[in-house]
């Protein structure tokens, strides 16, 4: 039985609308985070992995699947639902694309309308040892929307689990520990004011800094294969103590771990990138993709792809938004090993080595 091509309605369209919205706002899309899914009639559009959210309305990036079938094989813990792959609607798949890693979940969510996105508001807040509190003394201000908060489970069927738990409450938010957050809807128009009212109630301002020294930068990474980030935001890390602080502390969400890498550098002032190199290749030791040199700014690896140069902003709107004093919930190493070496991942990061790089 041929299933209906949702595109070119109107609804397709308003939905193709908010996921280019959503994709153009750093402080809640990055590169090829975040995923929209929309169903109608059993099929689920859902974006496909590795593509950007920022192409919604320029390029095909839309896949369809079956939703039932699906659902059923999340909770048949049947291994077919972690690439979603064998619940695709061939006919209508123009691309040959494959669906988002988190496809899992957008089935398992009852919403006609979803949007995932890496609001670096809600994972500053996720990621606090005393999350719980911070974030339900701000989304508490939103009497009549229903809530929740997710624990850190790695991305595709382990965390569809864990929502597949909280679906059955029909919540319009949910909040996802070291991850970002999901805002459900009846309608496109329905999910685009939820991610309003929510961005107003989790926003805080970004830790300001300053000493910016680009000339220092360059003649540090002066024959190296590190450059000085080309987006200002980005050196905020480098900046402040305390944003140092957190961005050396550990691996803070899953996209960090994926694009920059598990280690961050630091090159004390008047050392060059040169040697630095040099004296980790001496130890056999891999070269981190981002170096931090306090009070200067940050030096980026060449070899960093165009979803890693908009990365290290993220990271430096994320880290500028934790509190001072507050403890962080770091991944641990069990899920940084989970994520590099799973197969989803690999196939996202090869994706991204073929797109256009981007400032960062």
């Amino acid at each position: 039985m041929s299933k209906t091509d949702l595109r070119g309605t109107a609804p397709f369209k308003s939905f193709l609308r908010l996921s280019r919205e959503i994709g153009n706002d750093i402080l809640k899309t990055q590169g090829a985070g975040g995923n929209t899914s929309i169903k109608q009639d059993g099929v689920m559009w859902v974006k496909a992995s590795g593509t950007w959210l920022s192409k919604a309305e320029d390029q095909d990036i839309m896949v369809p699947v079956v939703v039932d079938p699906l659902l059923r094989a999340l909770r048949d813990s049947d291994p077919r639902a972690e690439k979603s792959t064998d619940f695709i609607v061939s006919e209508l798949n123009s691309t040959g694309l494959r669906p988002s890693i988190e496809t899992s979940f957008h089935a398992a969510l009852g919403s006609p309308v979803v949007a995932h996105y890496h609001c670096v508001n809600a994972i500053a807040l996720s990621v606090l040892e005393d999350r719980e509190e911070e974030l339900s003394a701000r989304m508490s201000l939103l009497t009549d929307l229903k809530w929740g908060m997710i624990p850190y489970r790695r991305p595709g069927t382990p965390l569809a689990r864990e929502i597949e738990k909280a679906a059955a409450s029909k919540p319009d938010v949910l909040i996802l520990f070291n991850h970002g957050i999901i805002v459900c809807g009846d309608s496109v128009e329905d999910v685009a004011a939820r991610i309003k009212r929510v961005t107003d109630a989790l926003t805080s301002e970004p830790r300001q800094s300053g000493g910016l020294d680009i000339e220092a930068l360059t003649t540090m990474a002066q024959g190296s294969n590190f450059h000085p980030a080309q987006d200002i935001r980005s050196h905020s890390i480098a900046l402040s103590e305390t944003n140092r602080s957190a961005a050396l502390g550990g691996s803070l969400y899953p996209d960090h771990v994926i694009f920059l890498g598990t280690e961050i550098g630091v090159l004390e002032d008047g050392k060059s990138a040169t040697d630095y190199e040099a004296a980790l290749t001496r130890e056999g030791r891999d070269i981190p993709k981002m170096l931090l040199v306090p009070g200067k700014g940050v030096l980026l690896s060449s070899a960093l792809t165009a979803g890693g140069e908009v990365m290290a902003r993220c990271l430096a709107e994320v880290v500028s938004r934790i509190p001072e004093g507050k403890a962080v919930a770091y991944l641990s190493k069990s899920d940084e090993h989970e994520l590099t070496h799973w197969e989803a991942e690999q196939y996202r990061q090869a994706l991204d080595r073929d797109s256009v790089r981007q400032p960062a």
